[in-house]
């Protein structure tokens, strides 16, 4: 039977207006919700994703080490985005209340809730309290002992250091990296009630080098308005020799992330899939930014998002096979 016009042009409309929503998610939402909800760039998915795969990572490399059954890991995943998700929104939010001067002067953020005006550094102020109340909330709940208190120390102080930084040092990056990957710590002692201090600090250094990777490629976006208005960047201290940072961060990512495995005991798909993917996808980065141009700097921190994917994967056909042979030998 063929498809009547009203029919057929109805489909496209619904089509269109989903494609609309996917390019424009907060036009579904009340106007007056707007600014909170672009205090905690909710229509810029990345950085959820980077907050979010040191989690996933450290949860899947625990998960190996002590054979956690599917639904359990399925259930902490889960969990583990959701933690993800609460910290880098507050950490959004803490951000632009403190940058919310300078931002006025950097064309890329001058139009972000607090320097155009539409909140108050009262409202703001009162939401961030509000989601810290509901991360404390979240994790007394979900974690327990050390590994609550590393989460709490993840949503509470770190990232309120983070902003003033960009004041006083060149190096905001390295604390970032310090900042966003205390999931991996938070996941890997809540799975095995263990302080594996060399997996972890191999594993986080991996993780630090990341950050400083593709946080590094974000501060070249806005060079010229920072050092107008004062702020300070590895983008700027490190200039024409960006590049050579840029591929040292990622080979030891590359190395130290391979020495984590190593440590964990990891299999053959952790070190062809996850390392192999993950180098690949490095020589791409590398290969294809253009530092002086802000859209590919943009594009090339977006990827970051997407790498994680290729390091998880390898880690759960590791973690699948480990399981698999567990269970033909009990």
């Amino acid at each position: 039977m063929s498809t009547k016009p009203d029919e057929k042009l109805a489909s496209e409309f619904t089509q269109a207006e989903f494609l609309d929503i996917r390019k424009k998610p907060l036009d579904i939402f009340p106007s007056a919700a707007h600014p909170y909800l672009e205090l905690i760039r909710l229509e810029k998915p990345t950085g959820t994703k980077l907050m979010f795969w040191p989690f996933a990572w450290g949860l899947t490399m625990a998960a190996h080490s002590v054979k956690m059954p599917w639904s359990t890991y399925s259930f902490k995943l889960m969990q583990c985005f959701l933690s993800a998700f609460i910290i880098r929104s507050s950490a959004c939010t803490i951000n632009d209340i403190f940058d919310r001067k300078m931002d006025i002067g950097v064309e890329r953020t001058k139009n972000r809730p607090l320097p155009s005006g539409r909140i108050t550094v009262f409202a703001a102020s009162f939401f961030v309290l509000v989601q810290y109340a509901i991360g404390i909330a979240w994790f007394y709940v979900t974690v327990e002992d050390l590994a609550l208190c590393v989460a709490l120390v993840q949503l509470l102080p770190i990232f309120a250091i983070y902003p003033l930084l960009k004041r006083v040092t060149y190096w905001p990056q390295a604390w970032l990296g310090f900042a966003m990957n205390f999931g991996f710590m938070t996941s890997w002692v809540s799975t095995t009630n263990t302080l594996n201090i060399p997996v972890l600090l191999t594993a986080g250094s991996a993780c630090w080098c990341w950050t400083m990777l593709y946080d590094t490629i974000y501060a070249c976006q806005d060079i010229e308005d920072d050092r107008k208005i004062g702020i300070q960047s590895t983008a700027i201290l490190f200039g024409s020799y960006i590049r050579p940072l840029l591929i040292a961060c990622g080979c030891f990512f590359v190395l130290l992330f391979c020495g984590a495995g190593i440590l964990n005991g990891q299999g053959l798909a952790f070190y062809v899939l996850s390392i192999g993917g993950l180098l690949l996808h490095l020589i791409m980065q590398w290969w294809t930014v253009d530092l002086e141009i802000p859209k590919s700097c943009w594009a090339n921190f977006n990827s970051n998002g997407q790498l994680g994917w290729i390091i998880w994967l390898g880690l759960v056909v590791d973690y699948a096979t480990v399981l698999e042979v567990h269970a033909s030998s009990s």
